[in-house]
């Protein structure tokens, strides 16, 4: 069965838990979204508590918030960073 919103794509800007969190439900209900970072990754990836041991791809909160979601490291300040989000 389809899911609500399959075939729709966002990008999530967001850099605290409130856009991540709305994309999410966006991503649970079938939306494909590609969560941007900045090069030094996203701050959550810092928050506790972590699987397995201290490592910034176990944050459990980072990666609760950010299930079902594509991640694309963009350096947004650079024109080639900005003409691949617009592509």
């Amino acid at each position: 069965m389809p899911r609500a919103l399959e075939g729709i794509r966002v990008v999530d800007l967001s850099p605290r838990a409130g856009g991540a969190t709305t994309s999410m439900y966006l991503a649970d209900l079938g939306a494909e979204v590609i969560h941007i970072e900045r090069e030094i990754g996203d701050d959550a990836r810092e928050f506790a508590p972590f699987v397995g041991g201290h490592d910034k791809n176990r944050s459990a909160y980072f990666i609760s918030l950010n299930r079902n979601k594509k991640s694309l490291v963009l350096d947004l300040k650079s024109q080639k960073g900005r003409d691949i989000l617009r592509s």
